[in-house]
Parts: C-alpha cells; structure tokens; sequence
C-alpha cells in the first residue's frame, strides 16, 4: 500500500523529474554518472524504481535478482540496454521518451550535412592554427543532393521534412511500411539506398539485425565521394571498416555521435579509430543533448512514472502489456496484478475478491503471449493485506502484486 516509493536516478538526468516525482511524495536520489552491474547489485535493494540513460545496462541477472523493483526507465530514446523479456517476465515494465528527443537529433543532422559538404570542421580548426585555407575546392551546396535516411520513424521523419526544406531529395529505407512525408520516396532495399545518396543518415535500434549493418559490404555501395551520418547506435557501423574507407578516399566524411565502445563518464578518455581523419565529425553521444530535449525527457518518463506508481498505468511502456483505467469515484482500492497468461487466473482473483467482501466498480485486463497484466477497482473490501496475502500464496499463476489506495490528492491523473 505504499504511496511513497525510493526511485534511484542516474547518469545525469535533468532535474526537473526529481522535482516531478518529489511533489508526488516520492523519495529520489539523483546521481551524475552511470553505475556497473556490481556497483547497481549493491545499492538496488534500497530502492523501488530505476532511472537510467544510454550507459547504464540491466541484464537478466540484475533483474532475477532484483525481483523487487517495480518499474525501470530509460531517460532516452533506445531501450536495448535492458533486457526487455526478463524484465517483463518479472512484472517490471521499461518506459522510455520516444518523442521528447526527436527535433533536437533532427536538427544536428541538418547541422553536420551542411558541415560536412562545405568542410567546416576542418576550415575551422586550420584558421584556429593559423592557417588561412580559403577554397571552393570539395565544398558543395546541399541543394540538389539526394539524401538517403535509414529508417523512417520518429527521427527518421523529421529529418526527412527539414531536409526537404533545404531542396535536398529525400529517399529512405525502413523495414516496416511507413507513410512517407512531403516528397519523400521509400526505396526496395538497403543497396538501392546506398548507391543512390550523396549523403546516408542512420536512425535505426540496436537489434541482432542492425548490428554492423554498415561494414565494408554496404561501403562499398556508397557512391564515391558521399557521405555517412550515424546518430543512431554506435554497434550499426562498423567503424574499423568506415576508418578504411574514409583513408582511401571513397567517402568523403563523415559525422558519428555514437560508438561501439563509449566513455562511462567524462573523466574516461575516448578512443576510436576515427580520430584525427579529414572531414570526420565526432561527438560524444550528443544528438539528444539540448537543455530544451533533456528538460522533455526528464518530463515524460517521470510523467510515466507517476502514472504506473499512483494509478498502475502502462502506457508507453515497451515491453508490457498497455493497460490503463480511469479510477472509479466509488472505488478505495486499486489492485494491480501482473500473472501468466492462463485461462481462469482472472475468474479466480474476482471469486476472491467478492468472498472477501468486496465489489468490483471497475476492471481492466490485457494480455501478450506470456503475461496478462489487469487493473481492478474494489469498494468494500475491508482487509486489504489479506487480498495480498492470497494473491501470493495461493495463486501460483501470479506474479507480482500491489495495492494502491485511491484517496487524497495525488489520484487525479496526468496530462
């Protein structure tokens, strides 16, 4: 019945969710820097929730081992750097913010192929040294080029509308169908993408599929002299493979914000392959690293948060049933069961639930192939902790529960 929860928050997330969840009555701690297994394996028992951003990985035995937390957020984008199946398989939903990033990705990727085709970087630290390199010499307009954008979804998009704006044309690949947006065309296969674009922008997941999907094979397909942007995931490129190809001339530079091997804080020196090449833009991990973007981030997923805590909503969790239900006026009590997916396991709880002497005003059950999650209203139901005790002692098929009290101000939901 705790209202009250211990959220752990690391590797730098913006304050504004420790302010959002600490006006709800949580307990935060935040930290700057991002935590090995080990050193999460010592300290996780103390807490109820995690935050987490890119660096920060929580495999299966973090997870089967810390059975207790109740919810897992990455304050970003991807989600690979939790083990989403192990983590479901323990009731534990992962949210994340989709969205909050998008524009502020978009908009360097603009910033670096205007870099790139006019050499800027490279202009700038020569007059930094003193020398004075004045040419129009392998500096061109992006106008008329023909940008190619690998996978076409929420970043994917928005790149495609601001460069279309710049009079560059648009093609993209994506495995799944998408609507394209203005005059932008889909393309059959990753190589007809490839040999078709001066410039080539990756904005995939890390998955077993998308792993090195750029190596010396796809390179080779690149027309002579373009261009690679990579502010995806730094396992997509192979970056040995793109250092050659970038030495013996067949691009003509590239931008990489992401590494196969990254810093896990700022104190750690960054190496790569990649150092020190003409034309090569390299950024630590930065496409969504803009005050206004981290602000948004901190704000959605502490939003998430809230919602699951005081109200037991999945929304926007990525690996779990989406349930929510608004709560009843007549209700005290929330359950909040996640259980096998096995036929009667709901018939079951609501036969308890009445023999102990309460009412079901409202419920909601969603189901995937492994787990059914359900949200249960109850008026009348006087003991509460012997609903809990049954849940866990005589359903086998259960596999977490929790009971929230649906008094006082905090119930009203969030928009």
């Amino acid at each position: 019945m705790n209202r009250n929860y211990k959220i752990l928050l690391l590797e730098n997330i913006h304050p504004i969710a420790k302010q959002l969840l600490e006006e709800r009555g949580h307990q935060v701690e935040l930290q700057k820097s991002a935590l090995s297994a080990s050193e999460l394996d010592e300290i996780l028992a103390q807490f109820d929730v995690l935050g987490i951003r890119s660096k920060t990985e929580i495999r299966r035995p973090l997870l089967l081992k810390h059975k207790h937390l109740l919810a897992i957020g990455c304050f970003c984008i991807g989600t690979n750097q939790v083990d989403l199946l192990d983590a479901r398989l323990q009731g534990i939903p992962v949210f994340n913010a989709p969205h909050s990033n998008t524009r502020s990705v978009a908009e360097m990727v603009v910033a670096e192929i205007i870099a790139l085709s006019r050499n800027l970087f490279d202009r700038s630290m020569q007059a930094h040294q003193g020398k004075w390199v004045k040419t129009a010499s392998g500096s061109f307009e992006v106008r008329g080029k023909t940008v190619g954008i690998v996978g076409y979804g929420h970043i994917g998009s928005q790149v495609s509308v601001l460069l279309e704006g710049l009079g560059m044309k648009v093609i993209f690949y994506d495995i799944v169908k998408k609507l394209p947006i203005g005059n932008a065309k889909p393309v059959a296969t990753l190589n007809d993408l490839l040999r078709q674009s001066d410039f080539v922008t990756l904005h995939v997941p890390a998955t077993p599929q998308t792993k090195n999907m750029i190596a010396e094979p796809q390179l080779l397909q690149m027309k002579k002299g373009s261009y690679l942007l990579n502010l995806s995931r730094g396992n997509v490129v192979d970056v040995d493979a793109l250092a050659r190809f970038l030495k013996n001339g067949h691009l003509a530079g590239a931008a990489i914000d992401v590494f196969p091997v990254e810093p896990k804080s700022n104190d750690e020196v960054f190496v790569s392959p990649l150092q020190g090449l003409k034309n090569v833009i390299l950024t630590p991990h930065i496409g969504g690293s803009t005050e206004e973007a981290q602000e948004a981030i901190g704000r959605e997923v502490a939003r998430s948060f809230i919602e699951f805590l005081n109200h037991g909503s999945t929304i926007g969790a990525v690996n779990f049933p989406q349930a929510f239900l608004a709560p009843s006026a007549k209700a005290k009590v929330r359950l909040l069961n996640v259980h096998k997916n096995e036929p009667g396991v709901l018939g079951n709880i609501n036969h308890r639930i009445g023999k102990l002497g309460g009412n079901i005003v409202g419920q909601s059950l969603v189901t995937d192939e492994q787990i059914g999650y359900t949200i249960i209203d109850i008026e009348g139901l006087e003991d509460t902790q012997e609903l809990q005790t049954v849940l866990e002692v005589d359903f086998p098929q259960s596999i977490r529960s929790r009971l929230v009290l649906l008094t006082g101000p905090n119930d009203c939901c969030d928009n």
